[in-house]
């Protein structure tokens, strides 16, 4: 076990003990990143526009892990309400130095068939709302130490195309520029910013296409060279790392796990 749950100790995966902001987390990634946090003793809240899934999975870490864990409903586009709440949860946890935004939607949708509506919701989930929490967390990272960072969650769809995907091919590489420009910006502060870039992952995401698409996770399997897709645990694992004193020296990148299916195709 990473953490000493009685007493909250944990190796230098806990460090800083900073609580940390997850959207999403009411499933998926962001659920199994929440629960990766707390079991090295960081305190966390959940948000997800799903309040009941965002209390579950904070209900989860406090009563495994015996840490601190707030949770709300929030919808991410809603920049005031970042503003706002982003305080609270700093409070609430006694401190902020850690995000990450795993709040996401897929816009499965070739160019031809794109709306306006389609297009705003899939980059303001995926994009606009990571800038925005990270304008947001800057004077709780201050408060919280030079060890704050974040985590953003790009896709191996950012690095290559899919024409079912436009917006979300998008967003996902607009991440990977958004992650450069505020490590400039965070860095003066000693804070840091990193993206992952998940391949295919066992997820409500990724569901549907499981289900509509027979044989496409067969298919999927076999091309990647561990010859499986990810679990949500081996995403969350490698955020928690680039989230402690492990990657003090690590920002304005992004980390690839997608079981090697980039060093031979994209999806």
């Amino acid at each position: 076990m990473i953490g000493d749950r009685t007493t909250g100790r944990s190796d230098r995966l806990g460090s800083p003990s900073s609580g940390v902001l997850v959207t999403g987390g009411g499933s998926g990634i962001g659920r199994a990143t929440a629960l990766a946090l707390a079991e090295v003793g960081r305190p966390v809240a959940v948000w997800d526009l799903d309040g009941q899934a965002a209390e579950a999975t904070a209900a989860a870490c406090a009563e495994q892990y015996g840490i601190a864990a707030h949770w709300e409903r929030i919808d991410v586009t809603d920049s005031s309400a970042l503003a706002e709440r982003v305080p609270v949860v700093a409070t609430e946890l006694g401190s902020l130095g850690g995000f990450v935004h795993a709040a996401g939607v897929a816009g499965p949708m070739e160019v031809d068939s794109i709306d306006d509506e389609m297009w705003a919701t899939t980059l303001d989930v995926n994009l606009r709302a990571g800038a925005m929490l990270a304008k947001a967390a800057i004077e709780p990272f201050t408060k919280a130490g030079p060890g704050s960072a974040a985590v953003l969650i790009s896709s191996i769809e950012g690095l290559f195309g899919s024409s079912l995907l436009t917006a979300y091919c998008a967003s996902k590489g607009g991440v990977l520029g958004v992650t450069r420009s505020i490590a400039q910006r965070f860095g003066r502060e000693g804070f840091r910013i990193n993206a992952v870039c998940p391949g295919a992952v066992d997820t409500p995401m990724l569901a549907p296409a499981f289900d509509l698409l027979p044989g496409f996770r067969g298919r999927l399997e076999e091309r990647t060279p561990l010859h499986r897709v990810s679990s949500p645990d081996e995403i969350a694992r490698p955020i928690r790392f680039l989230l402690s004193d492990e990657a003090s020296f690590i920002t304005g990148t992004h980390l690839t796990i997608d079981g090697g299916l980039t060093s031979i195709t994209a999806i």
